[in-house]
């Protein structure tokens, strides 16, 4: 089946697991303004939306969406087992809405909304006590169903494939700029299925590998760099990530040193994915292994952070996270040591959390691949 004719997601399925959220947290409705989560639980597109999730799921289900003139037919196609309200102010409507419909406490997404939409808010909340909720969705968000685990394949495949080609047909070699070399892995991103890039893609060579996040720029590659590639690819709107680390020409001692160390980092924090595993404690099994090389102080960024709808959402997998990792949740593990003005690695892939070990979405090769 093509990549693009996968069956919808199950956003009813989605809306009333949230309720069960929502009953928990003490809200009679969720006032929800992030088009992310609109997204999640709907399944609209649009760049202007408000959606009101009641908490109670019955003959009276007064979950809406609303969103403004420009949308009246897409709305139509996208969510057409949700009643749609037309509004250019669309969250203040539904919040004169749920006002009128006497909600009660209507929570609100504290996170999203700012000072001023609040002060908005309450000059429509006739009736409603308005209560600041934050990550509800998002906590949702972070255990991937299997369509959500079916697009991430897909956008990880069309970035595998990318990749590949570009080593094959020698785009990577002395004498090309790192912007070339990037607007072509994202052009070849494209041919292979991809909807849109994930974020800017990170080509970066020679000294600039040093730096975690190099914007590519005119430098010109030369013989004996490490050649880094951080980039990802979208597909039916869940992002991809995958970091790759390349030497042009034999690589010197250093580089297999530090290469190795990276990949070994790697490994040791890929095997501590599994459910039940703290975040924090995974992010120390990958970085005690550069620690004990005494390149701690080069490992200078957390370890990973899960990814879906957006390319960085909860979890995080960092020395400071909270929490601990669930079956189906999907996070990236990227560790890397950087030799300022000089070089450095990273190595990072794209998993599934699983009973067992976790599922493997990005799969190209992690041995040090010599090209140029």
């Amino acid at each position: 089946m093509p990549a693009h004719a996968a069956p919808r997601p199950d956003h009813a399925s989605r809306r009333a697991a949230l309720r069960a959220l929502l009953v928990e947290a003490g809200v009679d409705a969720l006032l929800v303004t992030d088009l992310v989560n609109i997204r999640y639980l709907t399944g609209f597109t649009g760049s202007n939306a408000a959606l009101v999730v009641d908490a109670w799921d019955g003959a009276e289900d007064r979950t809406l969406l609303c969103t403004d003139g420009r949308y009246i037919t897409q709305v139509q196609l996208q969510v057409p087992d949700l009643r749609a309200e037309i509004a250019r102010a669309s969250a203040p409507r539904l919040v004169e809405l749920a006002g009128e419909w006497k909600m009660g406490r209507l929570g609100f997404e504290s996170h999203v909304v700012t000072v001023a939409q609040h002060q908005g808010f309450e000059g429509q909340a006739t009736g409603l006590e308005l209560a600041p909720v934050s990550g509800l969705v998002e906590q949702l968000r972070m255990v991937k169903d299997d369509y959500e685990i079916g697009r991430l394949r897909a956008a990880c495949a069309a970035a595998d494939a990318a990749l590949a080609q570009l080593l094959e047909r020698g785009s990577v070699r002395p004498g090309r700029t790192e912007r070339q070399i990037a607007r072509e892995l994202e052009w070849l991103m494209f041919e292979h299925g991809a909807d849109a890039v994930a974020f800017e893609t990170i080509v970066a060579a020679g000294p600039n590998s040093a730096v975690p996040h190099h914007r590519p720029t005119d430098a010109v590659l030369a013989a004996g760099d490490f050649v880094k590639f951080d980039f990802g690819a979208v597909v039916g709107g869940y992002h991809s990530d995958m970091t790759r680390t390349v030497v042009l020409g034999e690589p010197a001692g250093w580089q297999r040193e530090v290469y190795d160390l990276v990949a070994a980092a790697q490994r040791a924090g890929r095997e501590a994915l599994r459910p039940g595993a703290a975040c924090a404690a995974v992010d120390a099994a990958a970085r005690g292994v550069i620690d004990a090389a005494g390149r701690g102080d080069l490992f200078v960024h957390g370890l990973g952070h899960g990814v879906g709808l957006q390319i960085h959402e909860a979890p995080g997998v960092a020395k400071t996270a909270t929490g601990t990792l669930l079956d189906g949740v999907a996070v990236t593990v990227e560790p890397g040591v950087y030799f300022p003005g000089r070089g450095g690695v990273r190595i990072e892939d794209t998993l599934v959390v699983r009973e067992g070990g976790p599922e493997l979405l990005t799969l190209t090769s992690k041995d040090l691949a010599v090209v140029g």
